[in-house]
């Protein structure tokens, strides 16, 4: 991916963004997306994302993610990688919310105080998976 296309933005309004397969860090800060403003940072130790300052996504290692959609009930995408990521959501401090991982419901997990929520994903090359965070 050249650094022009590490953020960019679907016909449904989705956002995809990341390139695991950068050897060097890149980021582009201020992408517009409906009048929010995204900063991502990416290569193949850690993918970032920002939302007007403010924490929405990492994963260790470096991921690649599509069709990221986040509303008040949660978040969905799907994530590319090489190897099993760790990945970290900003979402609604406190709360509970259903994940399903490739269409399987792998349980109910609550947010902590700052609204992070934390789980690993088996990633394997040319394997996309699908995710979800849906607030019960």
């Amino acid at each position: 991916m050249a650094e022009n296309t590490i953020i960019r933005t679907g016909q449904d309004g989705s956002i995809s963004f990341g390139d695991y397969r950068l050897q060097e860090k890149t980021k582009i800060s201020d992408y517009e997306v409906n009048g929010d403003l995204y900063k991502v940072k990416t290569f193949y130790e850690i993918t970032k994302l920002e939302k007007n300052g403010l924490f929405v996504y990492e994963s260790v290692p470096g991921t690649t993610f599509d069709q990221f959609k986040a509303d008040a009930c949660g978040v969905s995408f799907v994530v590319s990688g090489e190897e099993n990521a760790q990945i970290t959501l900003g979402l609604s401090e406190e709360s509970e919310y259903e994940l399903t991982v490739d269409g399987v419901v792998i349980g109910k997990m609550k947010t902590n105080i700052s609204g992070k929520l934390s789980i690993s994903v088996d990633l394997s090359e040319g394997k996309p998976v699908e995710v979800s965070a849906v607030k019960c």
